[in-house]
């Protein structure tokens, strides 16, 4: 389906296609499970599903859109291979796509990507693909792998900017209407470059009108909901790039077009919500989602008043998460919980000075950080302190008591300057 825009022809994802992908995926993608969640379901009021693309078969919905790319393709043009950049879920797809249709694949990632993604690209590509580590960034990446595409005559496969690849992940889409036996109020489904959103609401646009269709960025890498307040794609200056699979600097044109066209509102939810989904995933649930698999059920918070009693599907897109990363998780957590405080306190060089300290401590207040060198000739000697506390309302009660104790300190949460030394 072609589109107009501004003068420039826009080529959209279609139905007619999405079904065909499907039939393209039989045998290939996972038929993934669209599972109630009763605990989730209790704490909104409302009937929460989980769409499960973590349970794909490389623990993303990224195959979907890799493999009808390349299977919508003749056997002539593949001849030279594909290429693609990235460094995460769509370099693992692409790899298992080249493994089951027999074609070679060149996937090229940042050098800074953890050992355990280069390995799993490895693993699900086995001898059909290679992988080229190269420069610090994924726009290093990218720049090597259109280097390599002019001078191959390979074909690169684009993550999200692509209709065909849309379309892939439009069968996603296709798999929530058909095993969904009740009327879909809301679907909440995370943005990156937009080509799940895209396809995915292109499916429901026509089957399903009068679902609500809600985006979801994160709050540090907000492209989408820029570009669309704005009226244009937007390149931002600086992300966070936390959620990495949901962290570009720029969406897709054709993304963009269908987003704004399709979806009813995009969210921005901040990061450190995303990292308490993710715990409370695990340790209710036993779910595994990586920050933009969470991304979609963090959300609920912020719709928590308007889906009481309605029916609301959450897509999990992926459980590609890094063991490694635990800690920072649990801490930026804590920091969004407000649980968690960063304070430079200048001790008196006394003896007692830190017992007077920790005498404003309430009982279940805790140090977790504590990093102090003595100065010679000097009155007061700075620590950094981190206190973590049992509930968000105990940290007022804990500044009035050092106040009232004249303990000189300054609060370094909200210093971002500072802070970043510290997380």
């Amino acid at each position: 389906m072609s589109t107009v825009v501004d003068d420039k022809k826009f080529t959209f994802p279609d139905l007619d296609n999405i079904y065909l992908a499907a039939e393209r995926l039989r045998g290939v993608a996972v038929h993934t499970p669209l599972q109630e969640n009763i605990n989730l379901s209790d704490r909104y009021g409302a009937t929460i599903f989980l769409k499960r693309e973590d349970l794909q078969v490389v623990r993303s919905y990224k195959i979907r859109g890799a493999y009808n790319k390349m299977a919508s393709m003749t056997k002539e043009s593949l001849v030279n291979g594909v290429v693609c950049a990235s460094a995460g879920n769509h370099a693992q797809g692409l790899a298992y796509a080249c493994r089951k249709m027999a074609v070679h694949g060149t996937i090229f990632m940042p050098t800074t990507t953890p050992n355990q993604k280069v390995k799993q690209v490895k693993l699900f590509g086995k001898e059909f693909v290679k992988v080229v580590l190269v420069g610090d960034t994924y726009d290093d990446a990218y720049h090597a792998a259109m280097e390599f595409v002019d001078t191959h005559d390979s074909v690169f496969v684009h993550p999200f900017d692509d209709v065909q690849v849309m379309e892939g992940q439009g069968t996603v889409g296709l798999e929530i209407f058909k095993d969904s036996n009740f009327k879909i109020d809301y679907l909440i489904m995370a943005i990156g470059g937009g080509g799940l959103a895209s396809g995915v609401s292109a499916v429901f646009k026509q089957l399903s009108p009068k679902t609500k269709l809600i985006g979801v960025e994160p709050a540090g890498s907000p492209s989408m909901k820029v570009a669309i307040d704005e009226g244009h794609v937007v390149t931002l200056d600086h992300i966070d790039k936390f959620v990495d699979g949901a962290a570009v600097k720029r969406v897709g044109d054709t993304t963009f077009e269908v987003c704004r066209k399709n979806l009813d509102r995009v969210l921005l939810v901040p990061e450190g919500k995303v990292c308490t989904t993710i715990l409370q995933l695990y340790n209710e649930e036993a779910i595994v989602a990586e920050p933009a698999g969470a991304l979609s059920i963090a959300a609920l918070d912020f719709l928590k008043d308007e889906i009481k009693g309605k029916n609301v599907v959450c897509l999990v897109g992926g459980g590609n998460n890094d063991i490694t990363r635990t800690e920072e998780i649990k801490e930026r957590s804590l920091l969004y919980e407000g649980l968690k405080h960063y304070f430079i306190i200048r001790f008196p060089q006394r003896a007692g000075a830190f017992r007077d300290f920790l005498n404003v401590l309430g009982p279940d207040d805790d140090i977790s950080r504590f990093e102090y060198a003595k100065k010679t000739n000097r009155e007061t000697g700075p620590a950094v302190v981190g206190i973590e506390l049992k509930h968000r309302e105990d940290f007022g009660p804990l500044i009035q008591r050092m106040q009232a104790q004249n303990i000189v300190f300054e609060y370094l949460n909200d210093q971002p300057d500072l802070f970043q030394f510290l997380v």
